[in-house]
């Protein structure tokens, strides 16, 4: 693998509607939309980078489900990659890095203002959205 930095994020699905985050910091992407995720730490793999991740900003237990094909440049040396997910247990809460959550219908989508380089994993997540529901959600 290159030196590239790794940072997952996960369009999570909730009865026929995907999460979005707005983010607090840093001030050049404060008030703009995402989805959440982070940075893969040394010896994890995505999907478990994911699931800690959507464990610290949001306080849930979360399962990948599938990749969503493609990879985008953040910054020089870090790329963004983007699995679906699905909620397994808790309710979303914007923990660290975000100031406010909101679950969007596919026809909601582009109601908020997307970071430029979620664009395409958002776009291609509310197609899915629309053509193949993830499974129901669990609750233990």
């Amino acid at each position: 693998m290159s030196d590239r930095v790794v940072v997952v994020a996960g369009a999570v699905y909730d009865r026929g509607r995907l999460l979005a985050a707005r983010r607090s910091a840093p001030p050049e992407l404060a008030g703009r939309w995402e989805l959440p995720g982070g940075k893969l730490e040394p010896g994890e793999t995505p999907e478990q980078a994911l699931v800690r991740e959507l464990r610290e900003e949001l306080g849930v237990e979360a399962e990948p489900v599938e990749r969503i094909p493609g990879e985008w440049q953040l910054k020089p040396g870090y790329v963004l990659r983007v699995w679906t997910a699905r909620l397994l247990s808790g309710d979303p809460r914007p923990l660290e890095d975000h100031d406010e959550l909101r679950w969007l219908r596919p026809d909601e989508i582009h109601t908020v203002d997307w970071l430029d380089q979620d664009r395409p994993a958002v776009a291609e997540a509310a197609r899915r959205l629309l053509t193949a529901p993830a499974p129901p959600r669990r609750i233990p």
